[in-house]
C-alpha cells in the first residue's frame, strides 16, 4: 500500500496503517525503567515463567508491540 493510495487524492495521509514505530520507545522506557530500578533478569516485572526455556511475560508486550505495527486493519487516525 502506498502513501498516494492512503491519501485518497488527497495531499496527506488520513491516517497509520498499524502502529507507530514511535509506539516503540514506550517499549524501551519501560526498559529503562526496569534497569534504572535494577530489576533485570530474575528481578524482572512479573517474573518468569521456565516451560523448557525461560519466558518474561514482558516478551508478550514486544509481540503484541509487533504484531500491530504490522497490522493492515489498524488504523490510527492522524491528528
Amino acid at each position: 500500500m502506498t502513501a498516494e493510495a492512503l491519501s485518497a487524492g488527497g495531499d496527506k495521509v488520513k491516517y497509520f496503517e498499524g502502529a507507530p514505530i514511535l509506539s516503540s520507545v514506550v517499549l524501551v522506557m519501560v526498559l529503562a525503567v526496569a534497569a534504572w530500578a535494577d530489576r533485570l533478569g530474575a528481578a524482572l516485572y512479573f517474573g518468569s515463567v521456565e516451560r523448557g526455556l525461560v519466558l518474561h511475560p514482558l516478551v508478550l508486550m514486544f509481540a503484541l508491540s509487533g504484531s500491530l505495527m504490522i497490522s493492515k486493519t489498524l488504523r490510527i487516525p492522524k491528528l
